[in-house]
């Protein structure tokens, strides 16, 4: 319990380093499975709070994987983790594979839908009158229809190419 204390407070330590570890401790105490039901959602509940607020991406990550760590053992609401919806759009991608888990696991019919927090392909305007409004609505209905799939490539390097 002294454990769970001290890396509570540190979590609003100063040093990024120091709440970095203190999420880590706390997740190693979720994944133990030596609290009970009340201190796992102290414990979720304050995790979420730093992977919301939390501007350095390393502390995110300790956060939202200890917060995952509570599910192993634990029954989660979806209110305790609900704020972490409002934070997905600023997430990289392996943060927010971390939410969408963490939306899963609590198995609510209520939780943030994953196609709404994956990022969308732009959307690009068309001139008037290019297409007949029949054939636009119809795309329209099958591109809505049909779920939406992240692709994550490497960056395309530059071709050089050699000068004569």
């Amino acid at each position: 319990m002294k454990d769970m204390v001290a890396a509570l407070e540190a979590l609003t330590d100063r040093d990024p380093n120091r709440r970095d570890v203190a999420a880590s401790v706390l997740g190693d105490l979720l994944r133990d499975n030596a609290l009970d039901a009340h201190s796992t959602r102290l414990i979720v509940g304050r995790l979420v709070g730093l992977a919301v607020n939390e501007p350095v991406a390393m502390v995110r990550e300790s956060a939202l994987n200890s917060i995952s760590e509570a599910f192993n053992h634990h029954s989660l609401p979806l209110g305790i983790v609900q704020p972490l919806a409002a934070a997905m759009p600023t997430m990289e991608t392996e943060l927010l594979a971390y939410a969408l888990y963490i939306f899963g696991a609590t198995h609510d019919p209520q939780a943030p839908p994953a196609d709404r927090a994956l990022p969308q392909p732009p959307r690009h305007g068309r001139a008037r009158g290019s297409r007949a409004r029949g054939s636009r609505d119809h795309r329209t209905h099958c591109r809505r229809s049909q779920p939406q799939l992240l692709t994550i490539a490497p960056p395309a390097t530059p071709s050089v190419s050699p000068t004569p």
